[in-house]
C-alpha cells in the first residue's frame, strides 16, 4: 500500500493521520497511489467519527514530489490530461472533505506535492521543508489546482511571482507569504499540527463541518450572498444535542462531551 491510515486513539480518538508511502518514487503521484488516496478519503468522508484529518509523508526527507513523470513520459496527450483531471478531482475531494483537514510538511513539496498541500485547510510545515509550483520550468503549468488555489491563499502578484519563476522557496519564506500557517523546528511538524488537531477535538463536530463548509462556499460570493449561507449553516446547529449539551456544560462549569449529533 502507498498510502497508510492511522487512527488516533484514547484522549486523541478522531484524529486521522494519512501517510504518503512510496519511497522509490519520493511519494510522487503515479495511478497507484492517487487510486489510494481517492479511496481513502471516500472512507473518511462517511466516517462520522473522525473529526481531524492530517495528511502526511512516512517517507524521510520528502513531502511529495509531485506527478510521477516517468509514469507520465508514457502516456499519451490524452492520457496525460485524463491523469491530471484525476489528480485535480483527487484534490478537490480532499478539499472538500467535511472535518477539518491538515497538510505536515517535512522536506520538499513540488508541483502536485504543494498543489495537494494546497487542497488542506491549513499547512503546519518544519523549518527544513522546501516547496514550490515548478511546473513552467517543464513547459507545463500547475493543472491540479495550483493556479487558483494559491493566489486566493497569498495573492495573485505573489502567485504569479512564484509560478512564473518556478522558484522553490522554504518554510520561513511561505510562512512570511502565508502559503503555510505555522513553521516550526525541522522534525517537529507533526507534533505541531497534532497540537493543532487536539484544539480543534473538543468542540462540536457538527460546529466543525459546518464552518468548514460556510467559510469554503462563501469565498465564492459577495457579501450579502455569504450571510445567507452563514445564517444557513447556523440553523442546522440549532437543533443539534450538541448545542444543548454546549449550553449544559457551561451552565454547570464542566467540559462538554460532543457526540456529533
Amino acid at each position: 500500500m502507498e498510502i497508510r491510515v492511522e487512527r488516533a486513539k484514547g484522549e486523541d480518538a478522531g484524529i486521522v493521520l494519512v501517510g504518503l508511502d512510496r519511497p522509490a518514487a519520493k511519494n510522487a503521484l503515479g495511478r497507484q497511489l492517487l487510486e489510494a488516496f481517492r479511496m481513502t478519503l471516500e472512507d473518511l468522508r462517511s466516517d462520522p467519527a473522525v473529526r481531524v484529518v492530517l495528511i502526511h509523508s512516512r517517507v524521510p526527507g520528502i513531502f511529495c514530489a509531485g506527478a510521477d513523470l516517468k509514469e507520465r513520459a508514457a502516456m499519451t496527450p490524452f492520457e496525460a490530461a485524463t491523469f491530471v483531471e484525476d489528480i485535480r478531482t483527487a484534490f478537490t475531494e480532499l478539499e472538500e472533505l467535511p472535518m477539518p483537514t491538515l497538510a505536515v510538511l517535512e522536506g520538499g513539496a513540488y508541483g502536485g506535492g504543494l498543489e495537494l498541500a494546497l487542497a488542506a485547510d491549513l499547512r503546519v510545515a518544519g523549518a527544513d521543508a522546501r516547496m514550490g509550483l515548478v511546473e513552467t520550468s517543464l513547459a507545463i503549468i500547475p493543472g491540479a489546482g495550483g493556479t487558483q488555489r494559491l493566489p486566493r491563499l497569498i495573492g495573485a502578484s505573489r502567485a504569479k511571482e512564484l509560478i512564473f519563476t518556478a522558484r522553490r522557496i522554504g518554510a520561513e519564506e511561505a510562512g512570511r507569504l502565508g502559503l503555510v500557517d505555522r513553521v516550526t523546528p525541522a522534525g517537529d511538524a507533526m507534533e505541531a499540527a497534532l497540537a493543532l488537531a487536539r484544539e480543534m477535538l473538543p468542540n462540536g463536530p457538527v460546529a466543525l463541518r459546518l464552518a468548514k463548509a460556510a467559510v469554503n462556499q462563501g469565498l465564492g460570493l459577495e457579501l450579502t450572498a455569504g450571510l445567507a449561507l452563514e445564517r444557513a449553516c447556523y440553523a442546522q446547529v440549532l437543533p443539534t444535542q450538541d448545542r444543548l449539551e454546549g449550553l449544559a456544560a457551561f451552565r454547570e462549569k464542566r467540559k462538554p462531551q460532543y457526540r456529533g449529533e
